[in-house]
C-alpha cells in the first residue's frame, strides 16, 4: 500500500509504502507526543520516501536524544521521526498519521503507549 502525506504547508511531503493497509496507530503519552497530539505508525525507515529539501526541516531531540523528531521550519508540523531500534539495530521511522489525509483516523485501532514511563 502507498500513502501520501505532508506537513501543513507541503514543504515536507512523503510517500509511505507498507505491505498491508494501516489499521492501527500508537498514541504515546511522552511529554512531546502528548503535546503535539500525533498518532504514530512505526516501521522501517526505508518505507518512508521523503520529498523535501533538507533546509525545510528542523530536528528536535530530547530526553536521551535517541529519536530525531523532524518538523517543518515553515508551518511547524512534525510529520515523522527516526531512530535506531536498540533491539535490532535497524533504522526506524515513526510517521504521524494525522499527516496522511487519505487515512480515516476514526477507523484506526488506537493503541496506548506509556512513553512517559521511559
Amino acid at each position: 500500500m502507498q500513502y501520501e502525506g505532508s506537513c501543513h504547508c507541503g514543504a515536507i511531503a512523503f510517500t509511505l509504502t507498507t505491505q498491508a493497509p494501516i489499521t492501527e496507530a500508537m498514541d504515546c503519552n511522552c511529554s512531546l507526543c502528548r503535546r503535539r497530539g500525533g498518532l504514530l505508525w512505526f516501521g522501517p525507515r526505508d518505507a518512508l520516501a521523503l520529498h523535501a529539501q533538507a533546509e525545510a526541516q528542523g530536528e528536535y531531540r530530547f530526553n536521551h536524544h535517541h529519536i530525531a523528531h523532524h518538523y517543518c521550519r515553515e508551518c511547524g508540523i512534525a510529520p515523522y521521526s527516526e531512530a535506531v531500534d536498540p533491539r535490532s539495530g535497524q533504522l526506524m521511522a515513526a510517521v504521524n498519521l494525522r499527516c496522511v489525509p487519505a487515512l480515516d483516523l476514526a477507523a484506526l485501532k488506537i493503541n496506548a503507549f506509556d512513553g512517559a514511563s521511559l
